[in-house]
């Protein structure tokens, strides 16, 4: 299984719209998420991501039943067949417990991870390894040094990108979805030397996010960071470039192996 390769749209969500943004910044909306996932599936997407990225900012007093989040996810799992993956506000198991139930198949955790790595243990013990991705939101701080920021991009931890992959791993996450802030948005390519070196201090399955603009970057970081998987977003969103012929152009390359084949 590990030669299985996974081209992944992103779908980032605020108040049950699709939306994006461009280094996590000048957000703007893209219209109704369900036809969209319907539409990625018809054109051969392996996996769909729901990245809730106003979930963050939800106040105490709205409880995880009454958010739109919900409503949306229903209908987006009706629509489509393909595994589902949502990750935004997560932070305990009663959560996870009712995405699971609507018919989430993994669940990305990102700040809480940071903040509790210790989480990601308790996740894997009461759901399961192949459910628990962990998201880590990097910059660039020096040569081969990234730090990991969390609140949407905007706080840095002082944490090491490299030290704290290999520690979660041990803890307990099934999957690694590394997102370069740098790159967001800007279709400059994906940051071949930060999932690179990401791969060289863990063995679990790791996502590549951020900066994806031509076919070649995808098979760059297939083939020379060695990423499991490429996530791309306003890529797919604006047209710029269809999966199916993504799918012909990495198969004509040698890289014939995805998920959903």
């Amino acid at each position: 299984m590990d030669d299985i390769k996974r081209i992944i749209p992103c779908l980032d969500i605020r108040d049950g719209r699709l939306v994006k943004g461009v280094r996590f910044k000048d957000v703007k909306d893209l219209g109704d998420p369900v036809e969209v996932a319907k539409y990625y599936e018809e054109a051969g997407a392996d996996e769909l991501i729901i990245l809730d990225i106003g979930a963050g900012s939800y106040t105490d007093n709205e409880s995880f039943e009454s958010l739109k989040s919900l409503e949306y996810i229903n209908k987006i799992r009706s629509a489509v067949k393909i595994p589902l993956i949502y990750g935004g506000g997560i932070e305990d198991l009663y959560q996870i417990s009712n995405l699971l139930s609507l018919g989430i198949d993994k669940v990305s955790i990102g700040t809480a991870a940071v903040e509790d790595p210790l989480f990601i243990t308790k996740v894997k013990r009461h759901f399961g390894k192949d459910k628990t991705i962990v998201s880590i939101d990097v910059k660039k701080t020096e040569e081969d040094s990234w730090e990991i920021y969390v609140a949407g991009g905007t706080k840095g931890t002082g944490i090491d990108a490299l030290e704290f992959a290999h520690k979660i791993e041990t803890l307990g996450a099934g999957e690694l979805l590394v997102t370069s802030i740098d790159r967001d948005g800007t279709n400059d390519g994906y940051d071949i030397d930060l999932v690179k070196a990401i791969k060289g201090v863990v063995d679990i399955p790791v996502i590549a996010s951020g900066g994806a603009g031509r076919y070649e970057d995808f098979y760059d970081v297939f083939v020379e960071a060695g990423a499991d998987a490429a996530l791309a977003a306003s890529l797919f969103h604006y047209g710029h470039m269809d999966i199916g012929k993504l799918k012909e152009f990495l198969t004509e390359r040698g890289l014939n192996n995805f998920q959903g084949e």
